[in-house]
């Protein structure tokens, strides 16, 4: 197949297009570089099957493509609260130029939402039909919000106009290819670790998250894109739950070295609690991830102390 990956050169977007490039497709990578790198897509750049577009979701694209998936968005909460407008657009002109290419060349799309539309959860663990938890007018908004206005244009796309959708929420996920600057937790402990500078605790370190490492991700994006079943929205990430001590800790003994943990207050609207219920992917994809967190850590370590010994 012909396939177009929008936000082809971040973290999740790299990945996605090396799966599907051995898996035989053309890739049309489209990448504006706001959040993307270069580095993370240099070595597809010789494959004959792989184009890269540089290109802001925000202007309307148009491609001929049997799929679509729409990644383009910062991610991370320094990013998407660098330019708070710039992320809102992102994700409702992003959404809106996907779906108009997908309608008009009939063409099934993907998008990639997140666990953030269920805010600050006062369910746990959060189920798909739960609605959300969730500040319209904080600081986490542009994000939260955009990708809620995201998942209810695809509903209405597909409702209206019958266009082919399928929805998946992620949930923290980790690995090679992070930025190490990009404020995500995994990505800020091991780079403060291998720099030898203390460990940022947030709070008291008691708040939790659930790691899915990417290629667990990448095999659920796949998976989901490529049934016929279900729409979703479908909860993707590793339901195994740890404390951001917890966290600290496993990366402090795996880096070695004297590194401390420094206290900082509680950042805005930051969730308490954050672990996906993945029934549903269970049961209608039949995933759930196979790589623990110490096996993921590991490979991302890894990968940090090459990129920042450079």
């Amino acid at each position: 197949m012909r396939i177009l990956i929008t936000g082809g050169a971040g973290f999740l977007g790299s990945h996605l297009s090396e799966r599907l490039l051995n898996e035989g497709h053309e890739v049309l990578c489209l990448d504006n570089f706001f959040t993307g790198f270069k580095r993370n897509i240099a070595h597809l750049l010789p494959n004959p099957n792989f184009e890269l577009i540089r290109h802001d979701v925000i202007d309307p694209f148009k491609f001929e493509v049997d799929q679509i998936y729409n990644l383009a968005c910062p991610a991370s909460p320094p990013h998407y609260q660098h330019n708070p407008i710039k992320t809102t657009k992102t994700s409702v002109m992003g959404a809106i130029n996907s779906l108009g290419l997908a309608k008009r060349v009939k063409a099934r799309v993907f998008q990639a939402s997140t666990s953030e539309v269920y805010g600050d959860p006062a369910v746990h663990p959060q189920p798909e039909s739960y609605w959300g938890n969730v500040n319209p007018i904080g600081i986490r908004s542009c994000y939260d919000e955009g990708k809620r206005v995201a998942e209810t244009l695809f509903f209405d796309y597909h409702r209206q106009n019958g266009v082919d959708i399928r929805i998946v929420r992620i949930f923290n996920t980790y690995g090679p290819r992070m930025n190490p600057d990009d404020g995500r937790v995994v990505s800020n402990f091991i780079a403060q670790a291998l720099r030898g500078e203390d460990i940022t605790i947030y709070g008291d370190g008691t708040q939790t998250r659930s790691f899915c490492y990417v290629d667990d991700l990448i095999e659920g994006f796949c998976r989901m894109m490529n049934q016929d079943q279900v729409t979703g929205p479908i909860n993707i990430g590793n339901p195994n739950e740890f404390t951001m001590l917890e966290l600290a800790e496993k990366v402090i003994a795996k880096v070695g070295g004297s590194t401390k943990l420094t206290y900082h207050p509680l950042p805005g609207d930051d969730p308490k609690q954050r672990q996906p219920d993945i029934t549903f992917a269970k049961n209608h994809l039949d995933w759930q991830p196979t790589v623990s967190l110490d096996e993921g850590l590991d490979r991302t370590i890894a990968y940090f102390r090459e990129l920042l010994s450079k």
